[in-house]
């Protein structure tokens, strides 16, 4: 449960990251939805090859920054 949250609180902090172009977030979140098929799939590892090429530092960012959340 704690790994669940962790992941929730970087993927917010990444998707409101301005270092990231904006049309690459909607793809993500695109990737994100529950669509029937293998659309969402393809896309979301359409968007991790220029996420994990040219935005690892921030993507790195954002989970050691979201490492030890706020008290439950």
């Amino acid at each position: 449960m704690r790994l669940l949250r962790h992941v929730i609180r970087a993927v917010r902090a990444v998707a409101t990251d301005t270092r990231i172009p904006r049309p690459l977030r909607w793809a993500a979140a695109l990737g994100l939805l529950p669509i029937p098929g293998p659309f969402d799939e393809a896309v979301l590892l359409l968007v991790a090859v220029p996420l994990c090429v040219f935005y690892r530092q921030p993507l790195a960012e954002a989970w050691r920054a979201t490492a030890t959340g706020p008290a439950e």
